[in-house]
């Protein structure tokens, strides 16, 4: 039985939010190509990216257990990806501005025995926002690295005015989700932090 999780993924999100729940983890990148089509299924999206991770490198090292992971910002059901530039995260922001949009975030756990992959939704309402709150938020925030254009874990009093679901798994890891799952399999007690 697996001692050590294997994140595939270089995301500094998903490594702080693993350390939080005190597991026991190592890193080791998948080298894939996401799916990126904004028309696709959102849902089906973030389970297709995280089980492309969790089998490459699954297949590099058959006896791990491998966690693969993929967010994505959801608008009408259009997938709204890390922004190319400046312009088009201010043009997200303007469409999430004083709407609701859904975040779902896959975890795929493969490994011996193992074939774990699940989507899990959380709903986030944004505050009418403004040119210039744009800006202020930007000052603060890169978005370029984010889907949708925004991170919750800082500036979240600046757009955000209601959350429905999970913090972390809109930060991009349900770690509750992670760790129900774990027990479940009877993993939670060799993966966990003394």
């Amino acid at each position: 039985m697996p001692d050590t999780l294997i994140l595939a993924s270089a995301s500094p999100r998903r490594r702080h939010l693993l350390e939080q729940a005190r597991l026991r983890f190592a890193v080791e990148p998948a080298q894939v190509e996401e799916h990126e089509d904004p028309a696709s299924d959102p849902r089906e999206t973030v389970l297709h990216n995280a089980r492309i991770k969790a089998a490459e490198v699954s297949a590099r090292l058959p006896d791990a257990l491998v966690l693969g992971s993929d967010t994505v910002v959801a608008l009408d059901d259009e997938v709204l990806h890390k922004p190319a530039d400046m312009d088009e995260a201010r043009a997200m922001l303007r469409r999430l501005s004083g709407r609701t949009h859904t975040v779902f975030t896959s975890v795929c756990l493969l490994g011996p025995g193992i074939d774990e992959c699940h989507a899990v939704t959380s709903a986030v309402t944004f505050k009418p926002l403004d040119e210039a709150a744009i800006g202020r938020y930007f000052s603060l925030v890169n978005p370029l690295d984010k889907a949708g254009a925004y991170g919750i874990q800082e500036g979240k009093e600046m757009i955000i005015a209601g959350l429905e679901g999970s913090l972390n798994n809109v930060m991009g890891l349900p770690t509750e989700f992670l760790l129900a799952l774990l027990d479940r399999l009877h993993l939670l007690d060799t993966l966990r932090l003394t």
